[in-house]
């Protein structure tokens, strides 16, 4: 059922007089955030209560420039792309006999929007639909692969039309990496060896040459394999001890025939609620003896409140946007878990944290297929991308992979396709405006966060990460959360250099405003300039907006 929500989408232009000073509401933020480039992306929360910088006040953020941290991974700006619903057929599919203008069945204009955002990996064929896939049946010509249910999602048929080398080619043409998912839950050891085998064996054995037959004699490179999705449910609802026992097994045998590129294996770990597989996977790796290993453990957190997805995609008020943030921040307290077991058993920091399932999860759109998962993206989606980046950022010494759910037409999807239409989302806008944190260094830096308060939801009014890139370039990125009221920041630095900023800012009519295909542009970045003097910077901040800038 979905919920019935009170008030109308707010206005960005509606002014409203302060409230009250809430006490306690102020605390002194030091915030560290990974990268390699000098970067710095705020994310600010305000809206029915003070702190610093309410009631017309500014915000004051320090730049701690001298004081690096941890690399911000590329990987953190991962995709995913399952089986479900619309997501590869219509989204990045559509055959190589379409009048939709494509190249080898894939779709132009989704491969041109998605090299804008220099994906670093693109986690594939799943997700559930992962631990039913037979690889097989996706290989060869495409009138001899057998047809077969997609029992996860919908139970409509999986033509098995987009496989191994359909995949292989999307990535190459957007310039990407392969996180493929081997099947653990109804598939075996050897099944996925093979897979293994045939992408990536350079020498002329059998597999390779049944490769080099369907039209890929050299072999492929695969950065990532997942072993197994969610073996906790739809993988098979295994024990922690079951689930370690296969991947043990699948560790061993799994790998990569090409020595220029090693497999990073990711094992799968928390749901987002109890860390029982975490533990068992994490105490297990440091007293092993036998011959297995992994690089990662992964988690799963979606911003969707209690089960099933209730909140809608348009039309909310003020209570739903506050509590869909509030549940989009709780991902902080589920990475600070996993980084506790994972920080029990490795001091090193050996193992890494995927959370390769992340997003948030809302009704279906009405009218649609209730197994597809389409839903539409509205700015506040926007700033549940940019909150979650910006956690992930954070904890940069261990969150070193995130795939958002998911690229195409499903859940936070960058891109919505209908027909030969297609449109960017303003999740898009988010991790296109991000790129510069791609391998960024990041810096600390310190603020006053003040508070936004609706109802009993509590938020910090202001989130900031800090970075520098690879020329040494500083970049901020700042995001006013509250949806009525401008946000006023003085950032300083003592990077004397710097006179000027150039950037860009998301912002929109409405809190709940949605890109259409009747109206494409409704939601988009649009380029900003300030100066900069005495190493400080103003800038003052729409309601609801995300802003990243290049400090020059």
């Amino acid at each position: 059922m979905l919920a019935v929500l009170s008030g109308s989408p707010l206005s960005a232009q509606v002014q409203t007089p302060a409230p009250p000073v809430v006490a306690g509401a102020k605390a002194r933020w030091t915030m560290r955030y990974p990268g390699v480039g000098l970067l710095l992306c705020f994310g600010l929360m305000a809206s029915a209560v003070v702190g610093a910088g309410d009631g017309g006040g500014k915000i004051v953020l320090t730049v701690h420039t001298a004081d690096i941290g941890p690399t911000i991974s590329r990987n953190i700006f991962g995709q995913f792309a399952e089986h479900l619903g619309r997501g590869i057929y219509d989204g990045i599919w559509v055959g190589p006999d379409s009048s939709i203008p494509n190249t080898r069945g894939i779709r132009n204009d989704v491969v041109a929007a998605l090299k804008s955002l220099h994906v670093p990996n693109v986690r594939w064929p799943g997700g559930c639909f992962a631990d039913e896939y037979h690889w097989r049946k996706g290989i060869g010509p495409a009138s001899r692969r057998p047809a077969t249910i997609n029992a996860n999602w919908g139970g409509v048929i999986e033509p098995n039309t987009f496989g191994t080398h359909e995949f292989m080619d999307f990535l190459e043409q957007i310039g990407s990496q392969a996180y493929v998912s081997v099947n653990v839950g109804s598939g075996s050891v050897q099944e996925a060896a093979e897979w293994l085998e045939y992408l990536t064996a350079p020498q002329p054995d059998t597999l390779a040459a049944e490769r080099a037959a369907n039209g890929h004699p050299a072999p492929y490179k695969v950065a990532f394999v997942g072993i197994g999705n969610e073996n906790w449910g739809c993988g098979g609802a295994m024990s922690p001890e079951q689930y370690l026992g296969q991947l043990k097994i699948f560790t061993h045998y799994v790998r990569s025939y090409d020595a220029a590129q090693p497999l990073r294996r990711i094992a799968v770990g928390s749901d987002g609620g109890t860390s029982d597989y975490t533990d068992t996977i994490m105490k297990a790796w440091q007293n092993r003896v036998s011959n297995w290993d992994i690089d990662t453990v992964s988690v799963h957190y979606y911003t969707v409140g209690k089960w099933p997805p209730h909140y809608i995609a348009t039309g909310f008020g003020e209570a739903d946007y506050a509590a869909v943030l509030n549940e989009a921040r709780r991902m902080e307290e589920v990475v600070r878990s996993e980084e506790a077991i994972l920080d029990k058993y490795d001091s090193q920091k050996k193992i890494g944290l995927a959370v390769d399932e992340w997003g948030s999860w809302l009704a279906s759109t009405p009218g649609t297929h209730p197994g597809f998962l389409e839903q539409q993206n509205s700015q506040r989606d926007a700033l549940v991308a940019a909150l979650g980046i910006n956690i992930f950022v954070r904890h940069g010494d261990r969150v070193r992979m995130a795939n958002i759910a998911q690229m195409i037409n499903v859940l936070q999807a960058m891109i919505l396709t209908s027909g030969s239409k297609m449109i960017l989302t303003p999740t898009y806008h988010v991790y296109q405006m991000y790129v510069p944190f791609q391998d960024a260094t990041s810096v600390p830096v310190s603020f006053d966060p003040g508070a936004y308060t609706y109802g009993d939801i509590q938020l910090p009014r202001v989130d900031a990460i800090a970075a520098r890139d690879r020329n040494g370039k500083f970049w901020v990125a700042v995001t006013n959360i509250d949806p009525v009221r401008p946000a006023s920041i003085e950032l300083v630095t003592d990077a004397k250099h710097v006179t000027a900023a150039s950037g860009q800012t998301l912002a929109a009519p409405h809190i709940d405003s949605v890109n259409t295909f009747d109206a494409p542009n409704t939601v988009g970045a649009k380029p900003i300039a300030a100066k900069v003097a005495g190493g400080k910077l103003g800038l003052t901040l729409a309601p609801a907006s995300i802003t990243v800038v290049g400090l020059e």
